[in-house]
């Protein structure tokens, strides 16, 4: 595989405005997360935004910026934009797409993504961790990864949900949002219309499924720390410290 990691960035957060530009250390939270992904060292890193501040920020820091267009519905659709102006030819078969709010994610929790497409079958890939937590298990916004698991911590993914699944005894796995899309499925993921479980759930990852593309799941030991909030960016801070 030849591989580039895309970063999309907006302003538009709601809980924590100006999200990524929220100083830590000294830095904007998304120079951070720039900078994991370059560590993890499996491709060239872009940031894909439409903010002449996110891109000063990142340019200052020595990163890469592809600026897109504001009225993207999702990040998906954001780094399409970006890696169809980058990359015209199909030199990258697959995109990494690292969410911009993650400025404390592990290089080889990025890395992990990509072993599922070593499988010519896998259209897309993703990370779980396991639920340790036992208010998780039933908080709606902890996504839970619903699959089988065919090889010691990697699963076929069968459904996403915000419920308490499966039923029964035995672990329940954590989605995490940071997925490697084979260039050819996030072309076609982009063209379909938002499925019928995608906005029962709110979650765009059914769109994939509903359409019969494979998703499968690594697990890696920690969800890594999503600054949503103040608080958590205050836990950032400390992590970071």
């Amino acid at each position: 595989m030849n591989p580039i990691v895309l970063i999309p960035a907006r302003m538009a957060a709601t809980r924590l405005p100006n999200k990524p530009m929220a100083d830590i250390g000294g830095d904007p939270m998304i120079v951070h997360v720039w900078r994991r992904a370059v560590e993890a060292a499996i491709g060239e890193v872009v940031v894909a935004t439409d903010s002449d501040a996110i891109a000063a920020a990142v340019a200052k820091a020595g990163g890469r910026v592809q600026m897109t267009r504001a009225d993207h519905p999702s990040g998906s659709d954001r780094i399409h934009e970006a890696v169809s102006i980058l990359d015209p030819t199909g030199l990258h078969d697959a995109v990494v797409n690292v969410q911009g709010d993650l400025p404390t994610i592990a290089p080889a929790t990025i890395r992990a993504a990509l072993v599922p497409l070593m499988d010519p079958a896998v259209d897309l890939a993703t990370l779980v961790a396991e639920i340790t937590r036992e208010e998780e298990r039933t908080a709606p916004q902890v996504v839970k990864m619903v699959g089988s698991e065919h090889a010691p911590g990697r699963f076929r993914c069968l459904y996403f949900t915000r419920a308490t699944a499966p039923a029964g005894e035995g672990p329940l796995w954590h989605h995490i949002g940071l997925y490697a899309w084979r260039r050819a499925a996030l072309a076609r993921f982009v063209a379909l219309p938002p499925s019928g479980l995608e906005r029962r759930e709110k979650l765009e990852q059914l769109r994939a499924l509903e359409a019969g593309m494979r998703i499968d799941a690594i697990a890696v030991d920690a969800v890594p720390l999503g600054v949503d909030t103040p608080e958590d960016l205050a836990r950032a801070r400390e992590m970071l410290a």
